[in-house]
């Protein structure tokens, strides 16, 4: 028999595979592969750490016993502070009573009465532009507080020529230096180089005062005669010294006199407590400590305070401590090399200016117009800018207000130097860092853990002209 024929009929073929449909994915993607690789992490990075070169560039003295006492010889010459104003309106103006004692005449007068009825007899007056509110050699017969308004004393020079001796503004007093004198004359002229608002006290109504208020009198009288005891050039107890004789003179002894209230600091700080669950402590601090992570971060933020603390305190702070007497005003603004070298001048071995950002680009503007280049020091390894040799610093915690302008701070820093120091105490229990510390506190019942961080610090101006201040420095670009 034959073998049966084979089935006959079509060939039978694979299917071809199919085509991918579109956007259908033909390998492994990066989402899945993600499943299997281990991620490379950065640490917690945060954007408000700034430069904090104020903190760098302090010398800090170890403080024990908390309190840090600045012993001085005696001051016979009262420095003045700046007076306030309440604005009930326009035309409503009155200056704050208690700050009249802001005035070197009335520093230490205690009779709020007297001072507030002192404050009512004070007078608004609105200047102009280029007015001539006084001559030099006049007598003087009113005294004037600065509410708003640049005005610039002036005298004439040796050759007929113009000579501005200073600028005041906003805060400041003129006239009330004649108390004490018989027959006072004003120094210099004073114009005004904008529109402004004063306040003026005739000479009569503090006499008037004077002939009716027995504590005033003695006041007034007793000042007067402290300011014609012998003092040196800063207005310290004078010690009688001489010089270049011959012969056998009688020499005449003396004593270096202290300050019998010196100021004392007492260290403040800065703290928060650090909360960190159990659980992320116990499981999540592969490849990194959760808890040190959020510690260090949290140090950040303090030491951030800290800095903010040391400009802006109204108890310990540059800003608000700053003697008044080394407080200098720009002559039209924008901060000048003028202005700069002013400031620089004021006092010896100026070790730092302290200025924001926007200032130091304000600076460099003006210097670019009169073809200035500013130099550089290297400091740290950092290259900063540099005006006559001394590092500029920026600061962005030194406030700009609402009318664009700013402070510029002049520092010189260290003990030897009688400068500004940073106080701090060292040693203290649990220490993390020089001045701070880190104390457990324990597990509440939601098992988190606290932790109280804790900074110690204050800062302390030796001597009044150991920091200055340039204010009212606009920051904004003028037109040119």
């Amino acid at each position: 028999m034959s073998a049966p024929d084979s089935v006959t009929g079509p060939a039978t073929e694979e299917p071809a595979p199919a085509a991918p449909a579109e956007n259908q994915p033909t390998s492994l993607g990066t989402r899945a592969a993600r499943q299997l690789a281990t991620t490379t992490k950065s640490e917690p990075q945060m954007q408000a750490i700034s430069s904090r070169w104020l903190l760098r560039k302090l010398p800090w003295v170890d403080v024990r016993g908390g309190t840090y006492r600045v012993n001085r010889r005696l001051q016979l010459r009262v420095g003045r502070g700046r007076v306030h104003f309440e604005h009930n309106g326009a035309d409503d103006v009155r200056v704050i009573p208690q700050t009249l004692a802001e005035l070197p005449a009335l520093r230490g007068y205690t009779d709020h009465e007297v001072l507030k009825e002192i404050a009512g007899r004070f007078t608004l007056r609105e200047v102009r532009a280029g007015q001539v509110l006084v001559e030099a050699g006049q007598p003087i017969t009113e005294a004037y507080l600065v509410v708003h308004g640049r005005f610039t004393r002036f005298a004439v020079g040796k050759y007929g020529e113009e000579e501005v001796i200073g600028v005041v503004t906003d805060g400041d007093q003129m006239g009330d230096e004649a108390i004490g004198q018989s027959d006072p004359l004003w120094p210099a002229s004073v114009r005004a180089e904008t529109a402004g608002v004063l306040l003026a006290l005739p000479w009569d109504a503090v006499r008037e005062f004077t002939d009716r208020v027995p504590s005033l009198a003695a006041h007034l009288a007793a000042y007067a005669e402290r300011q014609r005891l012998p003092m040196n050039r800063r207005g310290e107890a004078d010690v009688p010294v001489q010089a270049g004789h011959s012969g056998e003179p009688t020499l005449h002894g003396g004593f270096v006199d202290y300050d019998l209230s010196p100021r004392e600091y007492q260290l403040s700080l800065t703290q928060t407590v650090l909360r960190v669950h159990t659980r992320v402590a116990d499981l999540y601090n592969d490849p990194m400590d959760q808890t040190r992570q959020q510690l260090r971060l949290t140090i950040e933020e303090i030491r951030e305070r800290q800095e903010w603390e040391l400009v802006n305190n109204r108890e310990f702070g540059l800003l608000h401590n700053v003697d008044h007497g080394q407080r200098i005003s720009t002559f039209t603004g924008p901060p000048t090399p003028d202005d700069m070298d002013e400031l620089l001048s004021m006092r010896r071995k100026t070790r730092l200016f302290i200025a924001h950002p926007k200032a130091i680009a304000a600076f460099f503007r003006q210097c670019n117009k009169r073809g200035l280049v500013p130099g550089s020091a290297t400091v740290d390894g950092h290259e900063v800018p540099a005006w006559r040799g001394v590092p500029i610093y920026p600061c962005g915690k030194i406030p700009i207000s609402e009318s664009r302008t700013t402070s510029i701070l002049a520092l010189r820093t260290g003990e030897a130097d009688q400068g500004v120091v940073g106080l701090y105490q060292t040693g203290i229990p649990e220490e993390y860092q020089p001045g701070l510390n880190v104390r457990f506190m324990g597990v509440d019942k939601a098992a988190i853990i606290n932790y109280l961080v804790t900074a110690y610090y204050s800062l302390a101006i030796l001597v009044p002209d150991a920091a200055g201040a340039l204010e009212n420095v606009q920051i904004s670009r003028t037109a040119d």
